[in-house]
């Protein structure tokens, strides 16, 4: 997964594809965390795994995004919309799924071009 490559690269540019394979990867490996967390609870009554993966992803998930704001010609700063509720969280879920600008721009080459 290129996100996890760029662990943490917040310049650059990021396309819808890498932003959602991570999405995507991030959400199976959530369910696979959950599933883990239950069974834990279960037996020892201690849950941690979610954890673990949430600290680890954090940086990544950050640097994806910051990118894929950069793609659609946005600073990172935008990501602050999610502290406003409902609002926020859906006008970042617009700019996720925009086309990016076409050719160079503020923040790099278009990587449809690679």
């Amino acid at each position: 997964m290129t996100a996890l490559q760029k662990y943490a690269v917040f310049q650059g540019r990021a396309r819808r594809r890498e932003y959602w394979m991570f999405t995507l990867g991030t959400v199976i490996l959530g369910v696979i965390a959950g599933a883990i967390d239950a069974a834990l609870t279960a037996l020892v009554g201690v849950a941690f795994v979610g954890i673990l993966l949430n600290l680890a992803l954090i940086v990544p998930s950050l640097s994806v995004t910051a990118r894929r704001l950069h793609d659609i010609g946005r600073s990172g700063w935008w990501m602050l919309l999610v502290l406003i509720p409902l609002v926020g969280w859906i006008v970042l879920f617009v700019f996720s799924i925009k086309d990016g600008d076409q050719g160079p721009n503020a923040w790099g080459d278009d990587p449809k071009d690679d």
